[in-house]
């Protein structure tokens, strides 16, 4: 008989090494119900404002993210980084280099790194950066997913975070880019990063508040503030600490978290299917069981899964062995 999951109470008071062999528990023992249970239960008791920081290679994500736990902690707030390299298609592997790069302090109990591989999502998020994502925002403050932005990540991110920070480098054309690929429509925030390259980020600062007037930006009400920072120097960095505040207190008033987290859920639930079965798994979705299962999906998205893989895995066994 497997050990009981802690409670969350539990895994809050617990330091760096409890969340370390949590996370480690959720992917070995993915696809049992227990583990389900266990993930809806966390689910239910979000607490953290989970942060989706993007951008392409070079933008400067890391060190911003550095920046970001500098000051996080200096308000005696608990912080997580889930950060997120995407694997090889030809090897599989993924070289998960993003935590050397952050200059935390080792001992600092109160911040948490993990690197995951995105496996067959290229830049997106896997089915166990999901969970991960899930369990982190239940027991710390902040937490902070950091990804390689190359198109199929900021969609991923928009189904997993509250507030999603797009990060443009001066100079390099990333919001024409960006708007010709719709993702301009994505960002909660966009930060330009390296503001201490003077007049080429100012100008990219217009360039993009340009692109955000042009797209459908402005959903629940909320406009798209666009922030120059530095890592380096800090410039801007406690304004683009306030402006993600100012989201998570928009996202609280009417019941937009709720409502977000809920569609979110739902989406997580639709990914899995989709991943683990393909189109038949999404077929069977219109079916009674199917949306039945979407709608409770909203509260308990990974005993939901759960319940339709053992129905699909139960019919498949049943035409493969039509005798028994």
């Amino acid at each position: 008989m497997s050990e009981p999951f802690p409670s969350l109470d539990q895994l809050r008071k617990g330091g760096k090494r409890t969340l370390a062999r949590m996370l480690t528990r959720l992917e070995t023992g993915a696809g049992a119900r227990e583990t389900a249970v266990f993930l809806d239960s966390v689910c239910s008791e979000p607490q953290a404002q989970v942060i989706g920081l993007t951008g392409p290679p070079g933008v400067g994500k890391s060190s911003l993210t550095d920046a970001l736990i500098k000051s996080f902690r200096k308000e005696g707030l608990r912080v997580a980084v889930l950060a997120i390299d995407p694997s090889s298609i030809i090897t599989g592997g993924a070289l998960l280099g993003d935590r050397t790069r952050l200059k935390t302090d080792p001992e600092d109990d109160k911040v948490f790194v993990r690197s995951m591989a995105a496996r067959d999502r290229l830049g997106g998020l896997s089915d166990h950066s999901v969970a991960a994502i899930a369990l982190l925002r239940a027991v710390c403050d902040r937490v902070i997913v950091e990804t390689v932005g190359i198109g199929q990540s900021e969609g991923d991110l928009k189904q997993a975070a509250d507030t999603v920070v797009l990060c443009i480098q001066p100079g390099s054309g990333d919001s024409l880019q960006f708007m010709k690929a719709g993702i301009m429509e994505l960002p909660d925030v966009v930060a330009v990063t390296k503001s201490d390259m003077g007049p080429l980020a100012r100008r990219a600062a217009s360039d993009v508040a340009g692109a955000l007037s042009l797209s459908s930006i402005g959903s629940e009400g909320w406009q798209v503030p666009v922030q120059q920072v530095s890592a380096q120097t800090g410039e801007g960095i406690a304004e683009l600490v306030n402006q993600m505040g100012l989201h998570r207190q928009h996202l609280e008033s009417e019941e937009r978290l709720n409502q977000r987290r809920r569609r979110q859920h739902q989406a997580w639930f639709q990914d899995m299917v989709r991943t683990e079965f393909g189109q038949s798994g999404v077929a069977l979705l219109t079916r009674t069981i199917g949306q039945d299962l979407l709608s409770r999906a909203e509260t308990a998205p990974f005993l939901s899964f759960w319940i339709l893989s053992s129905e699909i895995k139960e019919r498949l066994n049943s035409s493969c062995n039509p005798g028994r």
